[in-house]
């Protein structure tokens, strides 16, 4: 059996779980987050708990009751603390600034780059050069974040562009002069 698929799910004070018709609904803080079963998989409420059956032994079978556990986990941790991601701009003059909905990136293009945020994402700049992207869906605030980066990724010379807090790039060695043959030649 799966290991992490067969562990129940701890659902906190606050939290409503509903399945129903293929679908588990969870609600909390005035918010809602639904996600369809596959099918032969089964999903119990009791005592708190969510438990998760699979419907066979077969290897995609187990592959899936553990990414599904994982995916409602993730469900109910976004409901109560939520889920954010952090990007730095590196490189002379590049900046970013939030005005209502809309994150304005100015990174060394001859204009600047408007990135309006879906529903249910937040987008904040604590500094010109942090942005910090915050939602209650896992998925949906990894998906944003990389759409930011996709817009100037970093480049591996002078390492400049949008990066993942934290996030190692790899630095190349530029143009050198050739040894010897061009210096006299």
């Amino acid at each position: 059996m799966s290991r992490v698929g067969r562990r129940a799910i701890d659902v906190p004070s606050g939290i409503k779980v509903e399945v129903s018709e293929g679908k588990v609904k969870i609600e909390g803080k005035g918010k809602k987050l639904e996600y369809s079963i596959p099918q032969g998989f089964s999903v119990e409420v009791k005592d708190n708990k969510i438990a998760i059956t699979r419907p066979s032994d077969l290897k995609k079978d187990r592959a899936m009751h553990g990414t599904i556990r994982s995916l409602l986990q993730n469900m109910i941790d976004g409901l109560t603390e939520g889920f954010e991601k952090k990007l730095e701009i590196q490189g002379v003059g590049y900046k970013a600034k939030v005005s209502g909905k809309k994150l304005v990136l100015d990174i060394g293009l001859s204009h600047s780059v408007d990135f309006v945020a879906p529903e249910g994402i937040t987008i904040e700049t604590p500094s010109q050069t942090e942005i910090l992207v915050k939602g209650i869906d896992k998925q949906q605030v990894g998906e944003v974040a990389a759409e930011i980066r996709e817009h100037y990724k970093p480049e591996p010379y002078k390492g400049k562009g949008i990066r993942y807090q934290g996030e190692y790039v790899r630095h190349k060695q530029g143009k050198s002069i050739a040894s010897g043959a061009d210096k006299n030649g």
